[in-house]
């Protein structure tokens, strides 16, 4: 290992005593000026993965929807899915080590791990448009030089993108052309084929009002615009040319403030890296209408199971969701559409992980994050029968829709711009407005609260985080007050983060939600540690 060398950047790049970070599933995130030891740090551990992996790692400088003044950093394998658990824990103890411990814990790592130091290293290394991005970023360049590893440094790009690089460059261009071209090049003939299926689109239909949130996708949606051919009409607001980022604007505003920053019948909201995207629109009445990650998730696995049936295919399509999803959008899924519904743990890396489960896996958390993945074993067979000179007409439109629709998505993980795309082209096929889309169910009132405790952990969860083990009696307590109420359900979960739990509940009424959440609250404070006064009524 290169002692010397290490050694000298190291003190480039000193650890402030005492600070602690946990590696996420988001990565590391917090305020841009503790985090340039980090950045060291994690272009050491991804060059130590690349020589365990004998693959492309990437390296991603971002703090997603998080204030304009954070940065965070996240690792990428190499098919372009999240860095595994037992890896997030050495991210953690690299990025803990006090300055004199860190040769001491890398050694460590190398020997759990019984890495070849002589294997070369590749690291993929991109950035959000945050103004620490520029100095953070080669702080991580100095960690995989200092292992002799070789960088390729895309500069400014979408998380998304850069997972797409990934798996490009690990697949040797069978995902396609690890370029920033490349991924608008695939998407957009993809969407021009499906386009074509699109029977007499209105300008009005085209038209599609974009909140960049003042970050890195607005960036990326004017340069893939030339390639859309005007299939698309978008008119970008919050472009990053004079707003903060993520400031009043973008997805997780929208979501959480159920606020538009922009009024229109068609728009869309980005988050600060795009990996997220929600639709919304404001009716003749001046009602805002958000269409979140549920709704997303049942207007594309209707139109895919749609397809299957016209193609003739017997593969199995499944929808996973949390707890958090609307009880509404199961019933529709699983009573309407006879889609199947699995529910798993919050958190995108436990959504990927049960989609790959399926021969189609249709994810999407409520907040706007996720994509479909199609196993190998269903992709072979629709390229099978978009090649077969038996398969009819009628199969052969569905398969080649089919087809295109899986070229359009970004399997790697959740993508605004992929996600934007697949959604119009989506509504322009079926011939339906966001208003149509919005109608297919109505979501049921819901309210979430949260509550001090003096130590989450005495709160365990089982059956996907919808009902409580302990403490004794909490979850009997729920039961009794849910039975109070029509269409009712509720659920307490810890947080990952901090001492407090998380309280989701949902009723025929908003109302009554409410009512429903704050009794759920007021039992949590009793049985499980609150701290401070008692949780007031919302009304």
């Amino acid at each position: 290992m290169k002692m010397n060398s290490i050694h000298s950047c190291r003190k480039l790049h000193p650890k402030p005593e005492g600070l602690a970070l946990q590696y996420g599933t988001a990565g590391f995130r917090t305020h841009a000026k503790h985090l340039d030891h980090i950045m060291f740090r994690m272009g050491l551990l991804a060059t130590l993965r690349s020589k365990k992996t004998k693959s492309t790692i990437g390296v991603m400088v971002t703090a997603s929807h998080n204030p304009e003044e954070d940065n965070g950093v996240k690792l990428i394998d190499p098919m372009g899915e999240m860095v595994t658990a037992v890896w997030e824990g050495y991210a953690t103890q690299l990025a803990n080590a006090e300055q004199d411990s860190l040769l001491k814990e890398l050694k460590d790592v190398i020997e759990k791990e019984d890495i070849d130091m002589s294997e070369p290293a590749s690291i993929y290394i991109g950035k959000d448009t945050r103004p620490s991005g520029a100095s953070l970023s080669r702080a991580v360049l100095d960690g995989v030089s200092s292992l002799g590893g070789k960088t390729h440094d895309y500069g400014l790009v979408t998380t998304p993108q850069l997972h797409y690089m990934v798996c490009c460059c690990n697949t040797h261009g069978c995902y396609g052309s690890p370029t920033v071209e490349g991924y608008y090049q695939k998407l957009s003939q993809a969407f021009l084929q499906l386009s074509q299926n699109a029977s007499n689109c209105t300008d009005d239909q085209k038209r599609l009002l974009v909140d960049g949130a003042n970050g890195i996708g607005a960036l990326k949606m004017t340069e893939m615009e030339p390639f859309l051919c005007s299939k698309l009409h978008m008119v970008l607001s919050n472009d990053s040319s004079s707003g903060k980022l993520n400031h009043m604007c973008g997805a997780d505003y929208v979501k959480v403030q159920q606020n538009a920053p922009q009024v229109g019948e068609r728009c869309c909201s980005f988050d600060g890296d795009a990996d997220r995207i929600v639709y919304y629109y404001t009716d003749s009445k001046g009602c805002f209408h958000l269409l979140d990650g549920d709704k997303i998730a049942t207007l594309i696995s209707t139109y895919l199971k749609e397809l299957l049936t016209q193609a003739g295919l017997n593969l199995q399509i499944a929808v996973v969701q949390t707890a958090y999803a609307n009880g509404s959008s199961t019933r529709y899924l699983e009573d309407v559409m006879k889609v199947a519904v699995c529910c798993t743990k919050t958190g995108v890396k436990h959504l990927h992980h049960a989609a790959q489960e399926y021969d189609i896996g249709v994810y999407f958390e409520a907040n706007g994050h996720g994509t479909v993945l199609f196993s190998k074993a269903a992709q072979k067979q629709i390229q099978e029968l978009v090649k077969d000179p038996k398969t009819n007409d009628e199969r052969k439109r569905a398969v080649r829709l089919l087809e295109s629709t899986i070229n359009l998505i970004n399997q790697t993980v959740g993508d605004a711009i992929s996600d934007m795309l697949v959604i119009e082209a989506v509504l322009a096929i079926r011939g339906m407005s966001v208003q149509d889309w919005d109608a297919i169910y109505t979501d049921l009132p819901n309210r979430q609260l949260k509550v001090t405790v003096s130590d989450r952990r005495v709160i365990d969860t089982t059956d996907a985080e919808r009902r409580a083990v302990t403490p004794e009696g909490l979850q009997d307590a729920i039961d009794s007050l849910v039975k109070k109420y029509k269409t009712a359900r509720s659920f307490v979960r810890p947080s990952g983060t901090e001492d407090v739990v998380r309280v989701y509940a949902e009723a025929d009424t908003q109302e009554n939600a409410d009512r429903l959440a704050h009794e759920v609250s007021l039992a949590v404070h009793r049985l499980a540690g609150g701290v401070g006064d008692e949780p007031k009524p919302l009304h």
